[in-house]
């Protein structure tokens, strides 16, 4: 705003409030504008039409005792058709905003606990516009927007929610762990089940097929070769299957078995016994 031989100049989104002889005369729009001195008028001040902003921090208590700071941003302007309102009805207008936002706010979380506090700050930040809206419009001003732009615990506080939050993510993760290695041993145990399972049917196979080809061989020796009986071609099996033991435990470097009593003949031995036992099974199931 300028002023030069009795003219002013208003600069845009501002007025000048007009005065004559300390007497409120009028408001002047952005433009040029004279102002006869001689007369008595001059300008009493100016006011900005922009939009402005006010944070305000305000320490209060929640309903379960926490000691929270709540950092609101206030942003209002003043009306151009109430400007004279806005000029003198208010010699700071800062700090009465802030004054209406203390009253708001801890007239408002102390009927709420800390989570309650977070989840409805959009609430809070609500009330403290409307009764804003109420007080500063018989002075000229409007209220743009509120928010409630922090919610700050005490440091102990925050501290131990961490906490809280952390001991309680590493019980879930302490439960999933458990949990997978539970079903892992499940798996496991029954893979190995499935195993000997599957094991015990390869060695039935293998014993069935063992019977029937040492079946098939005493039958077609029998037959090829007359005057010889089952036990004949049972002793010469054995012996066959002894030489082959022999020669794979001799062309293994790392073999351990041990054969005692070790000969040939022991294994006409074996086979007597063999037979024995099962002929006085026979017997006592006869």
């Amino acid at each position: 705003m300028g002023q030069t031989l009795g003219c002013i100049q208003v600069d845009q989104s501002t007025v000048a409030v007009k005065e004559q002889f300390g007497k409120f005369s009028d408001v002047l729009e952005p433009g040029c504008h004279c102002m006869p001195w001689c007369c008595g008028y001059f300008v009493a001040g100016q006011l900005s039409l922009r939009v402005q902003q006010l944070d305000v921090r305000c320490e209060t208590k929640t309903k379960d005792n926490v000691f929270v700071t709540v950092v609101a941003s206030i942003q209002y302007r003043a009306l151009a058709d109430k400007a004279s309102d806005a000029f003198y009805k208010l010699s700071n207008t800062r700090e009465q905003i802030q004054a209406y936002v203390f009253d708001v706010i801890r007239a408002s979380v102390p009927k709420l606990d800390l989570d309650s506090t977070f989840e409805q700050k959009n609430d809070i930040a609500k009330a403290v516009e409307n009764e804003l809206e109420k007080a500063m419009s018989h002075y000229g001003y409007e209220i743009v927007q509120t928010l409630i732009v922090d919610i700050e615990p005490d440091v102990h506080v925050k501290r131990a929610m961490n906490e809280i939050n952390a001991a309680a993510r590493m019980r879930v993760a302490a439960n999933e762990k458990a949990e997978a290695e539970k079903i892992l041993q499940i798996k496991r145990a029954e893979g190995d089940a499935e195993s000997k399972y599957l094991s015990g049917l390869g060695i039935a196979r293998q014993r069935q097929a063992i019977v029937d080809g040492l079946r098939d061989s005493v039958v077609a020796f029998s037959q090829g070769v007359p005057g010889t009986s089952a036990k004949d071609v049972m002793d010469m099996v054995l012996v066959t299957q002894y030489f082959d033991t022999m020669k794979e435990i001799g062309a293994s470097s790392k073999a351990s078995s041990v054969f005692i009593p070790h000969g040939p003949g022991a294994v006409r031995d074996i086979a007597s016994q063999i037979r024995d036992g099962l002929l006085q099974g026979q017997a006592s199931v006869q």
